[in-house]
């Protein structure tokens, strides 16, 4: 495990270094910070939640409201980010995180919602929230067609890893309990930690250089490519929707319910779920050059919805957990190419807004299922979320590609067809 740490720190630097520019690097710093705090708090907050006397269907209202209030925040920086410069936009929502850390130590239910809803608690443990669609439009400008997928693929892959470093910290409760600490005082700790990566994020943003007052009048509500963004939104809020029912959150809370999996045992788990999701985001960016950006995000999500709906008939925690992380491997592929096709698709002017409204719809809809899932995980077949979750992600990839194979970004054009 050690070594396997190691070998992150390294890949996690070097992804800094390769990129040259000094904001670039601030912002994967941040990410990485982030990315560490979303990786305890989503195994972390259900435990919690159950440890407190919530119950599955509480826990996934907490779910959804997170990640409801997300979307609304996401869509406000949309309509904010043409009229402001995005990097007091970014102090705002690393202190809100800040914010959020502290208000999950009072134990109220209703209390947690509201800071579910209003805070940045991430219960999937993925590329959600109102910074997301920030730090995509800064990373997005400067950048040549050629490089801007593996500049976003580097942006995952610093996420993905830190974020599975962030998972083994979710061990630490386990830890403090054996050393004298209560059980909910050692969850308060680890919430209080999370909102000093939130302080720690805000110094970062605050040094990055201002934006010229000139780009940011560039930066224009969408215009020309509303069709496309709309319909890019849509069938995104299909694939979120089925995402939702297996939020990192839920899918802890249903190894813990089915198989009476150990804290510590899903904290390592789901490392190396981060880890494989990681390390497949350099191999994205590769293929995308070779089949182009649609057919990388289709052709790897599709086995991995297979694998999904496999794991719900999985006769033994161990064939389960195999199958998770097959799916590992490939299901998170499609992030960097998704990215990078909405940046590419439309117009530098339109890159702030159309970021907010392709994620606002993913944050939405996955909102609502977090709830269904709660419920979904007490019935007779515990499986059924996920077989839900990998059918419904299975007819957006088709979706996709019949509605989208032939709109090629510039570094595409010579590519194969789908």
């Amino acid at each position: 495990m050690l070594r396997a740490g190691r070998t992150m720190i390294r890949a996690l630097q070097a992804s800094v270094l390769k990129v040259g520019r000094s904001d670039v690097a601030l912002l994967l710093v941040a990410r990485g910070l982030r990315g560490f705090g979303d990786g305890f708090a989503a195994i972390v907050l259900p435990a919690y939640l159950a440890a407190i006397g919530f119950s599955p269907f509480e826990i996934g209202i907490v779910a959804a409201a997170s990640l409801l209030g997300s979307a609304l925040f996401t869509l406000g920086i949309g309509v904010l980010a043409p009229r402001y410069e995005l990097r007091h936009l970014l102090v705002f929502g690393a202190v809100l995180m800040a914010a959020t850390g502290a208000g999950l130590n009072v134990e109220q239910l209703l209390w947690i919602i509201v800071v579910g809803f209003i805070g940045t608690v991430n219960p999937s443990g993925g590329d959600i929230g109102l910074l997301i669609p920030l730090e995509q439009t800064m990373l997005a400008r400067g950048v040549a067609d050629h490089q801007r997928t593996r500049v976003f693929a580097r942006y995952s892959l610093v996420g993905a890893l830190t974020t599975a470093a962030g998972s083994l910290a979710a061990a630490v409760p386990d830890a403090l309990v054996s050393a004298g600490v209560g059980r909910i005082m050692a969850f308060k700790l680890m919430f209080c930690f999370y909102a000093v990566l939130g302080v720690l994020s805000a110094l970062l943003y605050r040094r990055l250089r201002r934006t010229p007052v000139e780009h940011r009048q560039e930066s224009t509500p969408l215009g020309p490519s509303r069709p496309m963004v709309y319909k890019l939104a849509a069938l995104f809020c299909v694939d979120a929707f089925a995402g939702g029912f297996t939020v990192q959150s839920m899918l802890a809370l249903w190894l813990f319910e089915r198989f009476g999996m150990s804290l510590s045992a899903a904290s390592v788990f789901f490392f190396w779920t981060n880890v494989l999701s990681a390390f497949s985001f350099p191999v994205a960016g590769w293929l995308a050059r070779r089949i182009g950006l649609i057919n990388t995000m289709v052709y790897t999500h599709i086995p991995a919805s297979c694998c999904f709906i496999a794991a719900a008939f999985a006769p033994s925690l161990t064939v389960v957990l195999t199958l998770l992380l097959l799916r590992s491997a490939l299901a998170q592929m499609d992030v960097p190419a998704r990215t990078s096709y909405v940046m590419a698709v439309v117009t530098p002017a339109e890159r702030a807004s159309a970021a907010s409204v392709t994620a606002v719809p993913r944050s939405l809809a996955s909102s609502v299922s977090p709830a269904l899932a709660g419920i979904l995980i007490g019935t007779a077949f515990f499986g059924l979320p996920l077989v839900l979750s990998g059918g419904l992600k299975i007819i957006y990839d088709l979706a996709l590609l019949y509605t989208f194979r032939h709109i090629r970004p510039p570094e595409d054009s010579s590519g194969p067809a789908a």
